[in-house]
């Protein structure tokens, strides 16, 4: 028998914390269940798990400030906000920490179950890939190792930069459209989604400044272009 996703919830209302970890358990998933952020990384650190959700507003300590601990503690393991906060500087936030997904309560289950299952099949899917490197001017990319390497310099990207990054070389020199990135990396390419990928282009301009023979461009209206001499 196949071993169950451990979830880890971070939801402060008794009601929908308690309905929302039976329905998970009954979708044949295994839930620790905490109500309260002070509380949050000291569960977190006992176990290890899957995949972690995560309410904004909460008493004592922020999910925002929860979930950039957890990426401390962990660079790896994937997290979705789930929050009646919709406006456009809390959904940028949650990416800019390195949210896989942002949520806005009232929600469909049925969505958040599918959602959980890709982002866990992708995740799986990158641990199995066989060895990738590309080289970037100076830089070397090592594709399952999520790193990029200059030198004796080092930088661990998360999943969805490590995505992006991917798609930017295999594309080398072409443009990569906007909407073929969110699709594939975000399963989604509205507003919020396409404005929290303009936040991780930005911070792979960064990782890769100290090359200056490599540029990410952005095509107006159309999507992106990594050109290397």
């Amino acid at each position: 028998m196949d071993k169950k996703h451990h979830l880890f919830l971070l939801e402060d209302d008794l009601s929908f914390g308690a309905v929302l970890k039976s329905y998970l358990e009954l979708n044949d998933f295994e839930v620790t269940w905490v109500d309260d952020g002070s509380r949050a990384l000291e569960r977190f650190r006992s176990t290890p798990f899957d995949l972690c959700l995560l309410d904004v507003m909460l008493p004592h300590v922020d999910g925002f400030t929860v979930g950039a601990e957890i990426r401390k503690i962990d660079k790896q393991v994937p997290f979705i906000f789930l929050t009646a906060k919709s406006l456009k500087e809390d959904v940028l936030r949650g990416f800019s920490i390195g949210a896989d997904d942002y949520i806005t309560k009232p929600f469909d289950t049925e969505v958040l179950i599918c959602k959980i299952k890709a982002i866990l099949n992708r995740n799986g899917q990158i641990k199995q890939v066989r060895s990738v490197q590309h080289q970037l001017g100076n830089y070397l990319f090592d594709v399952p190792l999520r790193k990029i390497s200059i030198g004796e310099k080092q930088q661990t990207l998360s999943p969805k930069e490590a995505d992006l990054l991917e798609m930017l070389c295999l594309n080398k020199n072409e443009l990569l459209p906007r909407e073929t990135a969110l699709l594939k990396i975000w399963g989604d390419d509205g507003y919020f989604t396409a404005r929290s990928m303009d936040v991780y282009i930005t911070k792979l301009r960064k990782y890769l400044a100290d090359d200056s023979s490599i540029e990410i461009k952005n095509v107006h209206g159309s999507g992106f272009l990594l050109k290397t001499n």
